[in-house]
């Protein structure tokens, strides 16, 4: 005999031999009671729930969270105008009509201010590939900071359009006299005791310094722990001082001083912007100075898109934000991307679709780039 059961939601079987003379209702599954339970904590588990994610929300809503939030910001040719203004204007050169573009990118940083965003939207952030999130004290400091961080901003932005111009000129062989001072020297370091303040470097191991460049030249040579004498003019006196040279921690011979260069250039160079700041568009200012002071068109019409800081020297360094300003040059039309070496790390699994990037590493190889780039031959270049 077969007697089916309902019990806990679920149908079930079972088979009972039983005799021909029992009486079958005595045999017969007691209705389970607890049915009616189960369905009423289900349901008080489920409303429960409801109401804590109602809570959820509304508090994601309304939560005040002190974070900045950066994403990709405005974009700026350097070949190209600004409100019918070229972006970059240079005097006291010839200059040359350029195809195609040359665009430094820029984050764009809401900051809360006062009201600070609702957790919500700062947690929309994080998640985004187009943003990112950060503590607001880590991006302005304390109140008191703001200014200053303002300050030093606007001061990066004009020293990377001087660094970039140098380097420029550097680059395309046209030295510029410079006049080289010590700015500081810290009490660690193997010049303390030797240079000072205010000291102006002449020379270095009997080699002249008459350029930025002459100084970095010097400085290759070396290994990390030789010994150089360094001559300078204190108070009207010139002396030799003999010290040696400490790593830099990448294996590079440095004096462990900060200088003061002060160039004398043959070029005016005025930009058409005063929106931006920080020294990260120092590369592609580079760039367009001499794309502008050279008959060739390197680029051929071809759009092209990077950052990165710039020393007189010509060296590349990194900056913040790569992830948000690739989304800028990728929304600006740009094919093409160039971006520090030593951000290669948040470039891979980051790179928009469509935007090729190409590392780089001095102006040396971001002018080599552009051109391969013109000329569609980039199968040599080195990517992150």
């Amino acid at each position: 005999m077969l007697f089916v059961r309902y019990e806990h939601g679920r149908e079930s079987a079972m088979i009972v031999h039983v005799n021909p003379d029992t009486d079958v209702d005595t045999l017969a599954p007691e209705p389970l009671e607890f049915a009616d339970e189960q369905a009423a904590r289900r349901a008080t588990v489920l409303s429960v729930t409801g109401l804590a994610v109602s809570i959820l929300i509304a508090a994601l809503t309304i939560i005040p969270a002190a974070f900045a939030i950066g994403s990709a910001g405005p974009t700026f040719d350097t070949l190209g105008e600004k409100d019918g203004e070229p972006l970059v204007t240079i005097e006291g050169a010839p200059t040359y009509e350029s195809t195609g573009e040359l665009r430094l990118t820029t984050v764009s940083v809401a900051d809360a201010g006062g009201t600070p965003f609702t957790m919500g939207r700062v947690l929309s952030a994080w998640v985004s590939q187009r943003e990112y999130t950060l503590p607001r004290e880590w991006v302005f400091g304390s109140p008191k900071d703001e200014d200053a961080v303002a300050e030093q901003s606007r001061t990066d932005w004009i020293s990377s359009q001087e660094s970039a111009t140098v380097a420029a000129l550097e680059e395309l062989g046209h030295p510029v006299p410079a006049t080289i001072t010590v700015a500081e020297v810290p009490e660690d370091s193997g010049a303390a005791g030797h240079l000072q303040e205010d000291d102006v470097i002449v020379a270095v191991d009997g080699t002249t310094i008459t350029t930025y460049d002459d100084l970095a030249d010097v400085m290759e040579s070396k290994t990390p722990g030789d010994a150089i004498t360094v001559t300078v003019k204190r108070g009207g006196v010139q002396l030799d001082q003999t010290f040696d040279t400490s790593d830099d921690g990448n294996g590079n011979a440095i004096m462990g001083i900060y200088v003061d260069p002060t160039f004398d250039l043959p070029i005016d160079v005025t930009v058409a912007i005063d929106s931006v700041g920080g020294p990260s568009a120092g590369l592609m200012f580079s760039l367009g100075i001499m794309d502008k002071l050279t008959p060739e068109d390197e680029l051929a019409g071809a759009k092209v898109a990077g950052t990165g800081t710039i020393a007189a020297s010509g060296d590349v360094g990194p900056i913040g934000g790569i992830r948000m300003k690739m989304w800028g040059a990728h929304d600006a039309g740009s094919a093409y991307f160039l971006a520090p070496v030593e951000n290669c790390d948040e470039v891979v699994g980051n790179i928009p679709p469509g935007l090729s990037v190409f590392s780089v590493n001095t102006l040396d190889d971001a002018y080599t780039a552009i051109v391969a780039i013109g000329k569609g031959d980039t199968a040599s270049l080195p990517t992150c």
